[in-house]
């Protein structure tokens, strides 16, 4: 889960893509990074840090161009270093290219033996690297048809942005798993971003959202963008976007990610009831789930745990060792409000049980008199292959307890989960969605042991 941004056809295509990137630094954490094209070569600044911290006046003044691809990195594969932020710059026969990915291919270790075979030389862990090196490697005569020939060799989910000196490409995979949306600037510009929030913050019209295996091509002198269908859609997109991962105001694939969490938690109120005095939500992802719970109850809401919001995500951190020192740092209970009460605390999803216990002990030691913990999606039990920091069916808690084993285990009261029936619900039955976290359907190619996520 990463973010990527592209600016096509305006002046200051940097800073679009920057606020683009600013919108949706919650997507990633590690690094970000902006390339721009100028028709005679490709400048590129990539760091570790966030948006702010990497982008200043003196980076503006040399991302000079009208088109523009951006990149927030959170890790999924490849190791936490520089060198696997992105974009990823290379000069090949053809010319320059930079290119910017969010997902996770499934044959990426095969297509990377394959590569090194043919000379190829690797390094970085990132599958974005087996990207560039397919269209450097191809036999076709333009970039577009070399895409094509690459795009045809890989497996998994992804959205790209291939950017040349004068040409920007933004690429869905036909089971458009991860979101991808186009919109038109005030200046005539285009913008492609992973979430609707980064069209909203730039005042960009949203157009409509990239459809599953469709490339679209922006060149100077198009007045429309050119849409080709690579593949034959198979609408699966990731129901994880929903519950966890987008911003609240972001519409993904025609549904409101705010709109479609509280159904989720009125729908939890009917499968795993609680009797509490008051619902709280884990903040901030939880805060939609937990409203819809306490509207299904009839039960007061309250916000009683404070998040410090200069500490990042605890499940998009990289290691164990960071994850259990930031819960501790990043949330803190109003005591006033929860001492003597029975509490229903309401978390987006419950992965390895980091967050979870740490949060019961919390709140009993703020005062409460029981904590039920009820998450708002089903069971994690299978490891996501498709861009889904969950490298091993071991670090899974729900692959190898109950949820009254699981409750023992973190301190709870009592623990309940939305069921797949209850998420496909409040998703609606308009498609099929990725439930592979959930039911193991890989889809899209891999399977539990695939080593796609795990880090090199």
């Amino acid at each position: 889960m990463c973010a990527i941004v592209g600016v096509f056809g305006d002046v200051e295509a940097a800073k679009v893509a920057y606020y683009g990137l600013f919108a949706m630094q919650h997507r990633g954490q590690e690094s970000t990074g902006i390339s721009v094209a100028n028709n005679e070569k490709i400048h590129l600044i990539k760091k570790r840090g966030l948006v702010t911290d990497v982008f200043d006046e003196e980076a503006f003044r040399i991302l000079k161009g009208d088109c523009a691809i951006g990149h927030n990195r959170y890790s999924t594969a490849g190791q936490d270093s520089i060198l696997d932020a992105q974009p990823v710059f290379a000069r090949y026969k053809l010319g320059e290219i930079s290119v910017a990915h969010n997902g996770n291919l499934v044959n990426k270790y095969e297509v990377r033996n394959r590569l090194i075979e043919r000379g190829a030389i690797f390094q970085t862990g990132m599958d974005t690297e087996n990207i560039v090196h397919l269209v450097a490697k191809s036999q076709e005569d333009s970039l577009v048809d070399r895409i094509k020939d690459m795009l045809h060799k890989i497996e998994g989910a992804y959205c790209l942005l291939i950017q040349s000196r004068s040409k920007l490409f933004a690429i869905r995979d036909r089971f458009g798993i991860r979101p991808m949306s186009l919109g038109r600037l005030k200046s005539g510009g285009w913008i492609v971003a992973s979430e609707t929030c980064a069209l909203d913050l730039v005042g960009a019209e949203f157009i409509r959202d990239v459809r599953p295996g469709e490339m679209l091509t922006f060149e100077e002198g198009m007045s429309e963008p050119l849409s080709e269908q690579i593949f034959e859609p198979s609408y699966h997109p990731c129901a994880f976007e929903y519950i966890y991962f987008a911003r609240p105001d972001s519409i993904i694939d025609g549904k409101n990610v705010y709109k479609t969490r509280l159904e989720m938690g009125k729908i939890l109120a009917k499968e795993a009831p609680a009797e509490v005095d008051l619902v709280l939500p884990v903040p901030d992802s939880g805060v939609a789930a937990a409203r819809g719970f306490a509207e299904g109850l009839g039960v007061p809401f309250e916000m009683a745990i404070v998040r410090n919001h200069y500490v990042g995500r605890t499940f998009i951190e990289p290691t164990q060792e960071i994850r259990n020192l930031k819960v501790k740092l990043k949330l803190s209970p109003i005591k006033e409000l929860i001492a003597g009460k029975r509490i229903a605390i309401i978390d987006d999803s419950l992965v390895r049980g980091t967050t979870s216990k740490q949060i019961v002990k919390m709140l009993k030691e703020a005062g409460a008199t029981e904590v039920h913990m009820r998450i708002a999606a089903p069971e994690i039990k299978f490891p996501c292959r498709y861009g889904i920091d969950t490298p091993t069916i071991g670090e899974l808690i729900s692959s190898k307890f109950t949820p009254s084993e699981i409750a023992e285990r973190i301190g709870a009261d009592s623990l309940g989960f939305l069921s797949i029936d209850g998420l496909k619900q409040a998703l609606g039955d308009d498609r099929e969605y990725s439930l592979v976290s959930f039911d193991g359907n890989y889809f899209a190619g891999g399977n539990a042991d695939s080593p796609s996520c795990a880090s090199d």
